[in-house]
């Protein structure tokens, strides 16, 4: 089976890059998403006065959270390969950055531009899923933590998602077969401990979490209609099918009966000192 490119991977080259930044922005705002991200930043202890670096930026929503976190001390920087990606960032942190020492810059994960030992934590969060070298861009965030410092990673699992629905077969066809067309690796939470380990990094903690929703979110009903139409296009499934399996999500919310959830994995390695 051939590999669809994931377009996370070039999105300067995507023809919806504002489709994709307004995705990113209703995630973000979802309240399950919220506490995933509360969840992990805690976990990942970030402090007040604390330099902090995000790999893979995006528009900049968790951005805004560790603004708030290190305070007027602290910096924060963020990275992206898109520069028009950034472009939004830079507009939509703009209030939260008043007086706040914030940098949001284009960069390649796998080849960062700040010197040895320059930041007390790196993060990527849903970032090492779309990455072609996921190893490469943990040892560089490990490059450039300082020694005794964190290295954080958080990613959702397209192996562990859980749906309800009428025709269970169709839907794990049409979950996992999209899933696998666009993702070398779609189990990719479950993989985070072990390239921690792999970076050099000691004492790695894993939390997993869920993000969950019964009411069929705005987030939720885009990503289960993306699922559909590119289980079209890879074959996977006729439009009349696709469009029964999303009637069927619509026939659930009305009985009260919709659950979906996607199990979320982060992992925190220190550096040794």
């Amino acid at each position: 089976m051939n590999v669809v490119p994931d377009p996370w991977r070039d999105v300067d080259g995507q023809a919806n890059v504002d489709e994709m930044a307004a995705g990113l922005e209703a995630r973000g705002r979802t309240a399950t998403q919220a506490r995933l991200r509360r969840r992990f930043l805690r976990f990942a202890r970030v402090a007040p006065g604390e330099r902090v670096l995000e790999v893979g930026c995006g528009t900049g929503v968790v951005v805004r959270d560790l603004i708030a976190l290190v305070g007027r001390r602290g910096e924060v920087v963020g990275v992206d390969s898109s520069r028009r990606i950034l472009r939004k960032a830079r507009a939509l942190c703009r209030e939260s950055a008043r007086g706040r020492r914030l940098t949001l810059r284009a960069a390649d994960g796998a080849q960062l531009p700040f010197a040895a030992g320059r930041f007390d934590a790196a993060l990527a969060i849903t970032v090492i899923l779309h990455v072609a070298d996921p190893l490469r861009v943990v040892r560089e965030m490990a490059r450039v933590t300082r020694p005794g410092g964190r290295v954080g990673l958080q990613d959702q699992d397209f192996g562990a998602v859980a749906v309800t629905h009428p025709e269970r077969e169709l839907t794990d066809h049409i979950l996992h077969g999209v899933a696998t067309h666009i993702y070398p690796e779609p189990h990719s939470g479950r993989r985070l401990p072990g390239l921690l380990r792999a970076a050099g990094l000691d004492g790695v903690r894993l939390q997993t979490d869920v993000f969950q929703d019964t009411t069929l979110e705005p987030w939720t009903k885009t990503f289960l209609e993306r699922r559909a139409e590119r289980a079209i296009r890879f074959g996977l499934v006729d439009a009349a099918t696709a469009q029964r399996w999303l009637d069927g999500f619509t026939a659930l919310v009305a009985q009260g009966a919709f659950v979906l959830t996607i199990n979320y994995y982060g992992a925190v390695g220190a550096k040794p000192r």
